[in-house]
């Protein structure tokens, strides 16, 4: 069962490890990346390929460059998009990473591609195409350093936000799930893929089958941290008095550790938490494997209160699950345009998206002031601690 104690890994350093294969594999497949290869921990990728440099004298002291390379490095977003678009409708694979914040840089560029794949179907002569596979980095979260201006999810709100079937936005929550993302990209074709994660160590939940299950709907029940039985659905025993689902790896650190904190406090509570791995228009999972409503029912039952925990903006998702059930029974937390250069706690504190914002949530609708309160110290005594002296509380 995992526990605080579990390997900590980075998502991305398992990103870089897979795309240091694929580039040994696949002598067509390029990288595109605005200067943040290094800093994003993709940088395994540097064992299969040089950066392309073509004209200029290639010095000693530079790093690994040559007329040959197939790592595209420049510190322009539109400019790498347009010659991967390139790249990519003369058949041949790619993906692009870059900042989180900065992927908005390109939206236009991206909406246009999408309305060029609609049309492309209705041409008879048109193949198809390798996907845009978008590696999603140094988001808004773990901005440490860089601050306010580096955090935004938007992008994720407007791809989910386009009516069509060409968005697949992905979650993976850990290393296990990127590895199964990345096999998707690979074979997808037609589409718009954006993947998001962060390059900091987190927590390891699933195996490499409970990955691939997620596959099949978008979503899974993390059985280690619920009650009832998560292997047959009909159980008797699925009777909860909350159902948690969070999206994104470090919203669902948070929603495990509050799950933890309220079954130390609250024993006899029943909860069920639901991880999301993806999101299309309007559904759970991915455009050509939605959740079924059939499936949102057993999964979320009904009438239960609903405690949402998400990467972006915290509407993104309600809005989403409001298609399946009453919205009513959501409530719903994420970013919340608070930003600042902070500690990561603060950060989540500051949007109401940390493990004891969403346990106070859950103790507000008991109605248990005492443990709201106790909760809402916590929040207040780390934030003291992070603007005193730069850091989260150690027991945190």
């Amino acid at each position: 069962m995992p526990s605080s104690e579990n390997p900590r890994l980075s998502t991305a350093k398992t990103f870089g490890s897979l795309l240091e294969n694929e580039m040994e594999n696949n002598p067509r497949f390029y990288l595109f990346s605005p200067d943040e290869t290094t800093s994003n921990k993709l940088d395994a990728v540097y064992n299969s390929s040089e950066r392309a440099w073509s004209s200029l004298e290639i010095r000693p002291q530079d790093l690994k460059e040559s007329k040959n390379g197939r790592i595209v490095e420049l510190l322009s977003e539109n400019t790498l998009f347009a010659v991967m678009l390139g790249h990519i409708l003369n058949g041949e694979p790619a993906a692009m990473t870059s900042y989180e914040s900065f992927f908005t840089i390109i939206t236009s560029q991206i909406l246009q591609h999408l309305k060029f794949l609609d049309q492309s179907e209705k041409v008879s002569w048109r193949p198809d195409y390798p996907s845009v596979n978008l590696l999603n980095t140094s988001t808004c979260w773990r901005q440490d350093h860089n601050g306010f201006s580096h955090q935004s999810p938007m992008l994720i709100s407007t791809l989910l936000d386009r009516p069509g079937n060409k968005v697949n936005c992905f979650f993976p929550v850990d290393s296990e799930s990127a590895k199964m993302t990345f096999k998707y990209l690979q074979s997808s074709k037609n589409a718009v893929n954006l993947v998001t994660f962060n390059k900091t160590d987190e927590p390891q939940f699933i195996d490499e089958g409970h990955a691939a299950f997620q596959f099949e709907s978008g979503a899974s029940i993390f059985g280690f941290v619920s009650d009832g039985n998560p292997f047959d659905l009909d159980s008797k025993e699925n009777e909860f008095d909350f159902i948690f689902v969070s999206a994104g790896d470090i919203a669902t650190r948070e929603a495990v550790e509050a799950v933890k904190l309220l079954k130390y406090e609250l024993p006899s509570l029943r909860i069920r938490l639901i991880n999301i791995l993806a999101l299309s228009h309007n559904k759970i999972g991915t455009i050509g494997s939605p959740m079924s409503q059939e499936l949102f029912d057993k999964y979320f039952k009904a009438k239960i209160p609903i405690i949402a925990n998400f990467h972006g903006y915290k509407d993104t998702l309600k809005n989403i699950l409001s298609n399946y059930t009453d919205p009513k029974r959501i409530s719903a937390h994420g970013f919340e345009e608070q930003g600042s250069t902070t500690t990561p706690l603060e950060m989540l504190t500051l949007n109401h998206a940390s493990r004891f914002d969403l346990a106070k949530d859950v103790a507000e609708k008991l109605k248990d002031v005492e443990l709201a309160q106790k909760y809402q110290k916590i929040i207040d005594a780390n934030r003291a601690n992070a603007y005193e002296f730069g850091v989260d509380l150690f027991e945190l």
